[in-house]
């Protein structure tokens, strides 16, 4: 009798069945004796059965496959006992997936989260290994809710994700997009296959099952005329649900909204025109899903922060304003500074970096858009991963070099941080971008404890400390 599935084999236990999966780096398959010699049953694998394996041997035609189809059978498909809204999308997908989760537990609908912030079951919350984790994980996840007495289950669906078969068999009852842009080149080559792996989750909904897609977006309204129950939402074209009034401030977004249904009074503390995008996005899902328009304006106001989303580090008693966000594209970094450019009553100072081992692409972009909304630029390491940050930080230097922005170098992360806010003048703003919620700092091959809303807090201690002293 199988115990479980795994695809990973320092975790296998006494009867779990080893799925070995190819990866980017490594093949699974190099780690069979290993995940004999810990307990497999059995071995899944594409590859013949080896000369020398002794053990039971499985070849089939995908792994991946084959996995998803083997961890949804052996949870007994808790998807099929759920409500399953799947958030997918460049930018917005994790402060969405946060709305959406309010807008059902105002409505009386327990719900689990799935989220690259967190995974929550209950009322247990895990740090989040990834975004969208491995099929055995998931259905393990999903089953835990349904135990729980979870009615619901709000995730975010990577592209990684769908492209890797971890979603496979899940039946998904609404499916979100917010918006496309260039990330993840690395992993998928370019925009259109980028763009193809996304959609493939709304190929996996029923028709009679709402695809809620942002039509401001020009690969969402592409997405919008493939799918069979579309419902779009915008701010500036036409769609199902668009705003009649937006008003931006340092209280939040306040939006009334036109949907098929009637008009939504909508209150949000959360800041910024890319916030009153999620907020949109989440009121279409609680309207597509027929939610009372009381509870989808509760739901909304009740969500006052998403960790690393915007996060506002300072308080009453700092000189300087400091903020914490996720974003890693041109695109979000724009909309990040152009919000916050708003609120600055001094300098917009910009603390950033880019990921090693990942899309090199966007590297120079940012730092164009840094350079053009910034009065400041601080570039700094993010996950260097097993790149040299310092020529990581030469590609961003290509998008400075013909502005008159003044920037400088500092590849120690906490000393930067430290120094931006330490060196910033009353009435500045600082901005961190880049990691947001992430706990640690992935460097060569160690991942090292590290939390940029710790390190700005710490550094905001130190300067009031200064100033009292002075």
């Amino acid at each position: 009798m199988v115990a479980g599935i795994v695809c990973d084999s320092r975790a296998v236990e006494l009867g779990d069945l080893f799925v070995a999966v190819r990866g980017q780096h490594f093949n699974g398959v190099v780690f069979a004796k290993d995940a004999l010699a810990r307990g497999a049953v059995a071995v899944v694998s594409e590859d013949v059965f080896p000369a020398g394996f002794d053990g039971a041997w499985i070849q089939v035609d995908d792994a991946r496959v084959t996995m998803a189809v083997l961890a949804a059978t052996f949870y007994a498909d808790p998807s099929r006992e759920l409500l399953v809204i799947g958030t997918t999308g460049t930018n917005g997908k994790t402060t969405t997936t946060y709305l959406v989760e309010g807008i059902l537990e105002e409505g009386g609908i327990s719900s689990g989260r799935i989220s690259s912030v967190s995974y929550r079951v209950g009322h247990r919350e895990t740090v989040a290994e990834r975004t969208t984790p491995e099929s055995p994980q998931l259905q393990r996840l999903m089953r835990e809710m349904v135990t729980e007495g979870c009615r619901a289950c709000v995730m975010e669906v990577s592209s990684h994700a769908l492209e890797l078969h971890r979603v496979d068999t899940i039946r998904f009852d609404a499916a979100l997009f917010t918006n496309l842009t260039v990330d993840h080149l690395d992993f998928h080559g370019d925009m259109p296959r980028y763009f193809a792996a996304k959609t493939q989750l709304f190929h996996m909904l029923a028709d009679t099952a709402p695809a809620i897609i942002n039509v401001d977006d020009d690969y969402g309204r592409q997405l919008a005329t493939t799918v069979a129950r579309p419902v779009t939402y915008a701010i500036d074209g036409s769609a199902d649900i668009t705003p009649e009034r937006i008003d931006l401030s340092l209280d939040g977004v306040e939006l009334n909204v036109r949907t098929p249904r009637g008009l939504l009074h909508l209150r949000s503390p959360l800041l910024g025109r890319n916030n009153a995008y999620n907020v949109l996005a989440a009121a279409a899902t609680g309207t597509a899903l027929s939610l009372p328009f009381r509870t989808i304006e509760r739901g909304l106001g009740a969500v006052d922060r998403v960790p690393g989303r915007m996060e506002v580090v300072s308080g009453a008693s700092d000189d300087v304003n400091v903020l914490v966000d996720f974003a890693h594209t041109d695109d979000a970094l724009k909309g990040l500074l152009e919000t916050t450019r708003q609120f600055a009553k001094g300098r917009l100072i910009t603390v950033f970096g880019c990921g090693g081992d990942r899309d090199t692409t966007k590297r120079p972009l940012m730092g164009a858009v840094a350079a053009r909304l910034s009065d400041q630029v601080l570039l700094t390491s993010d996950n260097p991963r097993s790149e040299d940050p310092a020529s990581i930080v030469k590609d961003i230097e290509f998008g400075l070099v013909d502005n008159d922005t003044p920037w400088e170098v500092e590849l120690d992360r906490e000393q930067a941080i430290v120094g931006a806010i330490g060196n910033a003048r009353p009435g500045d703003l600082v901005v961190i971008a880049g990691k947001g919620h992430e706990r640690h700092q992935i460097i060569g091959t160690s991942n090292l404890p590290f939390e940029d809303v710790a390190v700005a807090r710490s550094a905001l201690a130190r300067r009031r400390s200064h100033s009292r002293v002075g």
